[in-house]
């Protein structure tokens, strides 16, 4: 099982139901092809650094979780499809970018 992150940026114009509910599909596609969540985070709205499809912010997630490598693709393949999502990255995570992000959210839950 590999360690991955992905960030994806939600539309603006949704409402708290429907970002929850886009948020929610999403884990449930991961866990249902045997991810284990490690962490999720919900980033809020951030202004972009430019456009995308003519709107200028957008409400940004992030997922750590370990899954085989052949999920991606299929995860990857619903976040083209779904017109809530703007954009989204998924990096594979090396040791240091592991450490790294476990100091993050230590960060989190200390300024929490």
């Amino acid at each position: 099982m590999n360690h991955y992150e992905t960030v994806f940026i939600l539309n603006p114009v949704l409402s708290d139901d429907q970002i929850k509910e886009t948020v929610k599909k999403y884990e449930d596609i991961l866990v249902s092809n045997g991810a284990k969540m490690i962490s999720k985070e919900d980033w809020g709205l951030k202004k972009l650094a430019y456009a995308i499809q003519h709107k200028k912010s957008g409400f940004y997630h992030l997922f750590e979780y370990q899954v085989p490598g052949e999920v991606i693709n299929a995860l990857e393949v619903e976040y083209r499809r779904d017109e809530r999502v703007m954009r989204y990255l998924t990096v594979r995570l090396d040791k240091h970018a592991i450490a790294w992000a476990e100091k993050r959210r230590n960060r989190n839950k200390q300024k929490a």
